[in-house]
């Protein structure tokens, strides 16, 4: 397609389509979005999004003012324009994921249980409930993402950042991961968490030794 942020509408659209078939989002349950230069391009509300196609994806000023698509905006729209306001961050995804919503249930925050959630920074808060698409829930989501890359939604969802949207879906797979083996430890036992000396140690072994990237022979 072709107009304002064409390839950000179609990635947003892919996006929501991978993570559909990956069940971390259902039906019109959830909500993607990228920034497009000064713009926002987001998920319209009432969609399917396993089905979403680039038309269904809206353009938004920083005001939530659409400049381009046909459709309404995501409900949850002032949730992402306060976010982006407030972080620099390129990407948002919000999902209905099904292990992060049942730790979220009974815990007020998910402990670091594994070095890879390292990249999430640190043990992920859960926000208190609020009914979706409140200002109050755009807060407290906000408030919850200073020095973190994913939150909880207390009886809702998740909610993660990245500076891509390809990095924001990974951190939406990483959560909904740890948030299944936090529940299978839990399930036989209390899980023991990294204090935060082990994983200033892991950083430091990272760092030295640029684990997570290709290096030649």
């Amino acid at each position: 397609m072709s107009g304002i942020a064409a390839a950000e509408r179609a990635e947003v659209a892919a996006a929501c389509r991978e993570l559909a078939a990956a069940g971390l989002l259902i039906g019109t349950a959830g909500n993607v979005s990228v920034r497009a230069g000064e713009l926002v391009a987001v998920t319209a509300t009432g969609t399917v999004l396993g089905e979403m196609t680039a038309e269904e994806v809206t353009v938004v000023d920083p005001d939530g003012t659409v400049v381009s698509g046909r459709l309404a905006p995501t409900s949850e729209l002032e949730l992402h324009l306060g976010v982006y306001r407030e972080f620099p961050v390129g990407a948002i995804v919000h999902t209905h994921a099904p292990h992060s919503i049942a730790v979220g249930l009974v815990c007020d925050e998910l402990p670091v249980i594994h070095y890879q959630q390292l990249p999430l920074g640190g043990a992920t808060p859960v926000v208190p409930f609020f009914p979706f698409g409140t200002p109050e829930l755009a807060a407290a989501v906000r408030d919850s993402l200073v020095d973190r890359s994913a939150a909880l939604l207390s009886n809702h969802g998740a909610v993660t950042v990245g500076a891509t949207l390809r990095q924001a879906v990974e951190h939406t797979e990483l959560l909904e991961w740890a948030c299944g083996i936090y529940l299978d430890a839990h399930a036989i036992g209390t899980p023991r968490a990294l204090s935060a000396a082990q994983q200033d140690a892991v950083r430091a072994v990272i760092a030295r030794t640029a684990y997570g990237t290709t290096k030649p022979v």
